[in-house]
């Protein structure tokens, strides 16, 4: 069903300013606290008028029966006929979906167990190879909270490309490595690439029985048997779980096993507690749907076409990066669930970087520029590091800055020095950055991606889209295929 734009359309387009002028319960009305979160969205353009609207909209689009459906493991991923079932491996979901996860996590329990009892050997270093989900999930938790943990060295790969792998090589003692093989269906091309040659490495440096140091990660385990893992070493996880919603699953083990079991734990109670949040609370107070809301006023009325997120904290790093698959591979179609045309934007362009130096190189365009990019600062209350206070008391004054800056602007004489203004933006910030509020800034994400697309109409939950590119590369490696000129030049100047 197509939505009906047409009230938020007649919408009148105020100032922020004038919107702050015209209500003095703006920031009350539309700011929440959820699961250690502050959540600011008074200096975008959403008024209580238009999250009415919006929340006609989501009725008339069935919001909370597909949403009932996620939480049910109904069959959500229409075009794949599955359920859709991450929530459950943090508790929240159908009853035999939450004992399956919950029967994994044990085991996944007990390996590591094995492995700090050096069962395995000696262990000092993890080596994960995967890629999408199976690698930015568990990437973005070691580097968020494994920095000052020094359990094990964690090097995880994605990239096909050689200098990756040879990196790690060069920090890691092969009789000490524990090589992590994470493929939902155990036969993405890249990654077990990658895991061959980290066993030939093995081999070439005497390291006995390579195989007997790998442990699978998959949906698929008898693909991860026939490749050699032995079974006792085998982590599975359910066929409902998708990649780029997998950190949660067996998956996490990098994560689990780095920053030690109860720190998973409090990740996934972390996540529950946000899914608790977005079943439960009505949509004009509920922290995901007031953020898709946002997302789709900027991209659908005001014709936004990027989205910028900001993490003024270096343990965040990544968070872009995971946010790029997570909300492109999801959202970025053309379709509708129905295979029709979707006639309007689909996902806006995910970018960002980190606070302070993003300042210093693409904020010009944000405060100057001719493109409107709503912008979400995402901060810790709590310093990650040990230094003097002013370190941390200056990287969160500037960015609260940067959002009334981007929100007053400024006019003088000199138009080359005016600021037009009126340029939205949302903070999320946070208690402290620890497992549990990660896993719930994480889940909120999620389930913003989720209501972005029930609006749409679309389904969040397929990616078909990234399938042709990796068959014309298989296609190309066999030979005797020929392409366009220009790729078939490409090919004969780069092979011979």
């Amino acid at each position: 069903m197509t939505a009906d734009w047409s009230k938020i359309e007649a919408l009148p387009a105020t100032t922020l300013t004038d919107l702050f002028a015209q209500d003095s319960e703006r920031l009350s009305k539309l700011s929440l606290d959820v699961a250690g979160i502050h959540f600011d969205w008074s200096k975008t353009h959403l008024t209580t008028d238009m999250v009415a609207a919006f929340e006609q909209m989501a009725k008339a689009q069935d919001l909370a029966g597909k949403r009932q459906a996620l939480f049910s493991g109904e069959v959500v991923n229409v075009t794949e006929g599955r359920a859709v079932e991450h929530t459950a491996e943090r508790g929240e979901g159908k009853p035999e979906s939450v004992a399956i996860a919950q029967a994994s996590h044990s085991r996944m329990r007990t390996l590591i167990d094995a492995i700090e009892a050096e069962a395995l050997g000696p262990v000092r270093h993890i080596l994960h190879v995967g890629i999408g989900g199976s690698a930015l999930g568990p990437q973005l938790l070691v580097d968020s909270l494994g920095r000052d943990d020094k359990r094990y060295d964690v090097g995880i790969v994605a990239n096909v490309d050689g200098v990756a792998l040879e990196d790690v090589f060069a920090k890691f003692d092969p009789a000490a490595t524990l090589l992590v093989v994470a493929s939902k269906t155990f036969t993405t091309t890249e990654t077990l690439m990658n895991a061959e040659s980290v066993l030939q490495w093995m081999t070439e440096h005497n390291v006995e029985d390579p195989y007997g140091r790998v442990i699978a990660l998959t949906a698929a385990p008898e693909k991860a048997m026939e490749w050699g893992v032995d079974e006792t070493r085998i982590l599975p996880f359910a066929e409902s779980v998708g990649g780029r919603y997998s950190l949660w699953s067996t998956i996490g083990f990098p994560a689990a096993i780095a920053l030690g079991w109860d720190r998973f734990e409090e990740l996934l109670e972390g996540a529950a507690e946000m899914d608790r949040h977005f079943r439960l609370a009505a949509l004009h107070e509920n922290a995901p749907a007031l953020a898709a809301f946002a997302d789709l006023y900027y991209t659908q009325i005001r014709h936004a076409e990027t989205r910028a997120t900001f993490a003024y904290d270096e343990r965040l790093r990544l968070l872009p990066s995971y946010l790029q698959q997570l909300e492109m591979e999801s959202n970025g179609k053309s379709v509708t669930a129905d295979g029709e045309p979707l006639g309007r934007p689909s996902a806006a362009i995910t970018w960002g970087g980190v606070g302070t130096e993003a300042q210093h190189a693409v904020f010009q365009l944000l405060h100057q520029g001719t493109h409107l990019v709503p912008v979400e600062f995402v901060a810790s209350i709590e310093a990650g590091d040990t230094l003097p206070e002013e370190h941390h008391r200056a990287l969160l004054l500037n960015a609260f800055a940067q959002g009334a800056a981007l929100m007053a602007g400024k006019q003088v004489e000199d138009p080359a020095r005016s600021y037009s203004g009126d340029r939205p933006s949302s903070t999320l910030l946070l208690d402290d950055l620890d497992a549990r509020t990660l896993g719930a800034l994480i889940a909120f994400y999620e389930h913003r991606v989720f209501v972005n697309g029930v609006l749409l109409g679309i389904n969040s939950f397929d990616q078909f889209g990234v399938e042709l590119g990796k068959e014309m590369a298989k296609a190309a490696e066999k030979g005797g295929q020929t392409f366009d000129p220009s790729t078939d030049d490409l090919i004969k100047r780069a092979f011979g």
